[in-house]
């Protein structure tokens, strides 16, 4: 890993700097060939320092800009590290970029820079992840969980669990290679209690995913109703944007309509569907049926009615589909004119969306439907679903290694063998190149 990698690290286009990166053994005498700076000597270039000074693109053509220098071990990478801030525009960046590879650099993989980083010690498989999670947070909880895992928090948990199994392994070692001291009975009580403690932590992970689920992906949220009760409004008055087209004809919406909102720190995807009727309209039907399938797949059901009539017999066909659902938050919408004739119910929420008066309550009751305690951002919050779907395959070992307990203890060190290795598959300490491979290949150019 001696050659030289360069990459653009800033996106394309206009602002006040772009970076180039440079990564590798030779880069700073790289530098050195086009970067000068009144008083700059190479050979004792001091790190992390910014030096002004020009950076000569062609004959004749020099960019003013700064360049700083990261020592390896001590840099991102582990490696010598080069940067140069240059001014911000699509051209400039791409000459200074074609100027290091044109002598000597090559350019960077995607995600290389990191690569190299995990590769040298310098981050685990998790926390490479978990930094993949900060660049693609859509909200404050989701950009907090990533957060979290981005100090070790996770990779010191798995670490310790795989710690304590190698401990069982070496008390196997013993038991199997002295047989004449009958170890293997307290060796064996031993094991399962590291066994039970392994799969209490793996447990609460799986457990605790399932509000980080929310977190990463968000709250669906289908807007269902008969025709005309006002679900357009409500997603209006929620999202405060006139998203969706409101007429007093039935049959105005017949597609999905999608908005998003954050409330709390955990964003909200607001689904709004056809008026669910019986419809001669071949386009308004298609758009109930899709209705009735972002019905089945939605995390919270609002079902909106119209508090100031009667309900009618679409309404009624509506609560029977709706019967014995636990997700479904009921909306009496048009508070403002609202009559005495109400489902046969005293549960929901009454809003006038034209005057967008109680929304924040429907926010509310939708929040605590689907987060069922307070997000303690303390923990390691898995929000990856690589990672949750190797948890559960250690669930899956441990069972395996449960009901293995009667066998020989050699049987059982090689499923503590196994589980080992599919812990190691969080932070990179496994055997599995493939899957170092697929993680780094998600990452951006010049990260």
């Amino acid at each position: 890993m001696n050659d030289i990698i360069a990459a653009i690290s800033t996106p394309l286009g206009k602002g006040a700097i772009s970076i180039v990166r440079m990564s590798g053994q030779g880069c700073k005498e790289l530098a050195a060939r086009f970067f000068s700076a009144k008083n700059l000597n190479f050979e004792n270039l001091q790190p992390r320092y910014l030096y002004l000074g020009g950076l000569q693109i062609e004959k004749g053509v020099t960019e003013k800009c700064f360049m700083v220098y990261f020592k390896g071990p001590q840099s991102f990478t582990g490696e010598d590290m080069i940067e140069f801030q240059v001014h911000g525009g699509s051209l400039l960046t791409q000459k200074v970029l074609r100027l290091l590879i044109e002598n000597g650099a090559r350019l960077a993989e995607n995600g290389e820079f990191s690569r190299r980083a995990f590769e040298n010690g310098k981050i685990s498989l998790d926390e490479a992840e978990s930094i993949i999670d900060e660049i693609n947070a859509d909200s404050e909880s989701e950009l907090r969980a990533s957060l979290c895992l981005a100090d070790g928090r996770l990779k010191n948990e798995v670490v310790a669990l795989q710690s304590g199994l190698t401990d069982c392994l070496a008390q196997i070692e013993a038991a199997l290679d002295y047989p004449e001291e009958d170890i293997e009975g307290s060796a064996k009580d031993d094991l399962f209690r590291q066994i039970d403690a392994c799969n209490e932590k793996v447990g609460k992970f799986l457990s605790d995913a399932k509000n980080a689920g929310y977190i990463k992906n968000g709250i669906n949220v289908a807007i269902v109703g008969s025709p005309n009760v006002g679900k357009s409004s409500l997603l209006n008055g929620l999202v405060g944007a006139d998203r969706a087209i409101v007429t007093d004809i039935a049959g105005t919406t017949r597609d999905v309509l999608n908005e998003s909102l954050t409330y709390r720190g955990v964003k909200l995807n607001f689904i709004d569907t056809a008026g669910i009727r019986d419809s001669a309209d071949k386009v308004e039907q298609l758009g109930i049926e899709k209705s009735k399938v972002m019905l089945e797949g939605a995390d919270v059901v609002l079902w909106v009615i119209d508090s100031s009539r009667e309900m009618n017999e679409y309404d009624r066909d509506l609560q029977k589909l709706l019967s014995g659902r636990d997700n479904v938050i009921l909306v009496k919408n048009k508070s403002d004119i609202a009559g005495k004739n109400q489902p046969d119910t005293d549960s929901g929420i009454c809003v006038s969306a034209l005057q967008n008066q109680n929304l924040d309550a429907v926010k509310e009751a939708i929040f605590q439907k689907v987060i069922s305690e307070e997000i303690d951002y303390s923990r390691a919050l898995l929000t990856n679903e690589r990672q949750i779907e190797t948890l559960k395959n250690c669930q899956e070992i441990i069972n395996q290694i449960y009901q293995s307990r009667d066998e020989g203890m050699d049987v059982i060190a090689m499923q503590i063998k196994r589980l080992w290795n599919e812990l190691g598959k969080i932070t990179g300490e496994c055997e599995n190149e493939q899957i170092i491979d697929l993680i780094f290949s998600k990452f951006c150019l010049g990260k």
